[in-house]
């Protein structure tokens, strides 16, 4: 298995103690920080209070089912971006498109083979970090803008200066601005050898 950038947090979701125990051991062995839970509605409770990085959850549940909970958790603002991968002993192919059409990530079919799951759990995880770096760039790249627009801006009032030298306060700004954007710039540089790193 591949290094861990961090400890994922990873719920799983299994009215039937013997899964549970299972899930939770072979993902602890793997360095994963892993909280268990019996019901959906103890899951929609945990995930309310602490977002984890990805979820493991059966369908067939006493209560709220698997598909129930995971149209609750795509309903909320706070949890519709965690990626859920279904663990069911169901293999009807309806059974697998509804869990795709509710929000589901993926699909493993019980008995489950750990080497599939651990697989799968790190797949989903690196797509989800890999996601989580394009938005933060995005957002940091919507924040340069306007300083950019700024510099480009005094720099157009030097040009029409008419040879004048630029005065210490228009300097001073300038400078400024370019700070922030070399800071921004360097910023972006780690995102992009946080994610090769990750991807490595």
């Amino acid at each position: 298995m591949t290094d861990l950038p961090a400890q994922a947090d990873i719920l799983v979701v299994d009215d039937t103690p013997a899964n549970l125990n299972v899930l939770s051991t072979i993902l602890t062995q793997q360095g994963y920080k892993v909280r268990p839970a019996n019901s959906g509605e103890l899951a929609l409770i945990v995930t309310q209070h602490a977002a984890p990085d990805l979820i493991l959850l059966d369908i067939q549940m006493p209560g709220l089912d698997g598909f129930e909970v995971c149209k609750r958790l795509k309903e909320s603002d706070h949890t519709r971006d965690i990626p859920i991968i279904f663990i069911s002993a169901l293999d009807d192919v309806l059974d697998k498109v509804e869990a795709f059409e509710v929000g589901g990530a993926d699909y493993i079919t019980k008995p489950f083979q750990i080497l599939e799951v651990l697989a799968r759990v790190e797949h989903q995880l690196a797509l989800h970090r890999q996601r989580d770096t394009i938005v933060a760039a995005k957002a940091l790249a919507q924040r340069l803008q306007s300083p950019v627009d700024k510099l480009v801006a005094s720099l157009e009032t030097l040009a029409s200066s008419s040879g004048a030298p630029p005065s210490a306060e228009q300097v001073a700004a300038i400078d400024a601005i370019a700070r922030t954007i070399q800071s921004g710039l360097l910023e972006l540089a780690r995102l992009t050898e946080q994610e090769l790193h990750d991807a490595s």
